[in-house]
């Protein structure tokens, strides 16, 4: 394909290269030969620097549920700007969100903030652990939850490295093995095997990490049998059970635990309760909390971070997420299953080998047909990475942004007309690809 002319965006990647390696500083958002730049954006749409125009269907990868420049979540940030921008102290902003967050769903009985939902996680495990004195976790295989080394294991695998059961691989290299060695991998929604790997290490485990839905493998939710049993495994061998909802809670009013009906320890967020601006954080039973409360003196799993709550995010996060109440979140999911039906139709139409799949906003489309129940059923040969790769191209080159992966998520800000209009071009684009291929 010939990739259009952006003289503003090549330049600017010049200017970038001399002082970023690779002219990049977060490596998801790259693109070859050079990546596109961001100018502005407006309800559901972005502008790049030469004036081109794109549906965001990604979101800043979920965080953005309005969409960009929400005025209400802009008035928020320049309020709160006015009064000051982070303190050395606490602010009431902090409390609203949290009251906001924990009035929502049953297992939030007390929340602590953090800066980024990789740190959620990793406070979460510093917690079971001091509570447990414990030092092994579990998480399931291809499942991501952050930038942290212990959970990036077995992330991502291929298919010559796979044994019977997951095996413990490092994402990053230079992963020290002791840190591997304190790592058992789960195949995701297989509850037998589950259950039988971690009875191996039950007495050495401090969490049980999973997301209930998540987007890399999927998106698919985790089975009811299977979360169940890790509940039920969890209560009996005092294992804190922890929910990555950093992604997933997006999906619905009280986030994927209310949907499945199962109650964590521990649940991680971030993404959407900061507003579009950086945050995460750790809710749960109060009786777990109690690892990180400092009011007895220094707590068993210290938390703290310099713009942890800071007011900045903790306003535009309140904007944000007292605007998506339940009747929110139903045109969200409407809209959602408009797009699911009108791609599936297009994909029956010209017989692709491919298949478009995912719950409330978030989808992700796969270039397969095969059932998709974990991590291994879901992974994409080469070929078929290919195609997505080629796919999201030709999306992006009639005004769409999506994940490269196939990855999109939905905003309040779309319409039912912007639905139609990526139903079309994923038509146009998946004819195209099969012109090509013949």
């Amino acid at each position: 394909m010939t990739v259009p002319s952006k003289p503003k965006s090549l330049a600017l990647h010049e200017r970038a290269r001399k002082v970023m390696p690779g002219g990049n500083t977060r490596s998801i958002v790259w693109q070859s030969p050079y990546p596109t730049y961001a100018a502005s954006g407006k309800g559901a749409y972005i502008t790049d620097v030469d004036g081109n125009r794109y549906l965001d269907l990604i979101n800043n990868y979920y965080t953005l549920i309005h969409g960009h420049a929400r005025p209400e979540v802009v008035e928020a940030i320049a309020r709160q700007a006015a009064l000051g921008t982070c303190f050395s102290m606490p602010t009431e902003t902090e409390i609203a969100l949290a009251e906001l967050l924990c009035e929502r769903v049953r297992s939030f009985e007390e929340i602590r903030f953090t800066n980024t939902g990789t740190d959620a996680v990793m406070f979460a495990l510093k917690g079971a652990r001091a509570l447990t004195g414990r030092p092994m976790i579990a998480k399931c295989e291809g499942a991501y939850h952050g930038a942290y080394e212990p959970v990036e294991v077995s992330f991502e695998t291929s298919p010559e490295r796979w044994g019977n059961r997951p095996a413990r691989i490092a994402y990053s290299k230079g992963t020290p093995e002791k840190m591997l060695a304190d790592v058992v991998v789960l195949p995701f929604n297989r509850t037998e095997e589950s259950i039988a790997i971690l009875t191996d290490h039950a007495k050495d485990l401090a969490a049980i990490l999973i997301d209930p839905m998540p987007s890399r493998i999927g998106p698919v939710q985790a089975r009811a049998d299977y979360l169940k049993a890790l509940r039920d495994f969890s209560t009996k061998h005092g294992i804190v059970l922890v929910f990555d909802e950093v992604a997933c809670f997006r999906a619905a009013y009280r986030g994927m635990q209310g949907v499945l009906g199962v109650d964590p320890d521990l649940t991680t967020l971030g993404k959407i309760i900061g507003g579009g601006l950086p945050v995460g954080a750790v809710a749960g039973r109060r009786e777990v909390m109690k690892v990180f409360d400092p009011s007895r003196g220094k707590p068993d799993a210290p938390q703290s971070g310099t713009f942890s709550a800071n007011p900045m995010t903790m306003a535009a996060g309140f904007a944000s997420m007292h605007l998506m109440t339940p009747e929110a979140y139903d045109s969200l999911a409407v809209l959602g299953r408009r797009l699911a039906d009108g791609v599936q139709g297009v994909i029956a139409e010209t017989r692709s080998d491919m298949q478009f799949i995912g719950y409330g906003s978030l989808y992700r489309f796969h270039m397969h047909r095969r059932e998709i129940i974990d991590y291994r059923s879901s992974h994409m040969s080469v070929e078929e990475a290919r195609r997505m790769s080629d796919l999201s191209r030709r999306l992006f080159d009639k005004g769409f942004v999506l994940s490269g992966n196939g990855s999109l998520a939905l905003s309040t800000a779309m319409t039912e007309a912007d639905i139609d209009s990526v139903v079309t071009a994923v038509g146009d684009a998946i004819r195209e690809q099969s012109r090509a291929a013949a």
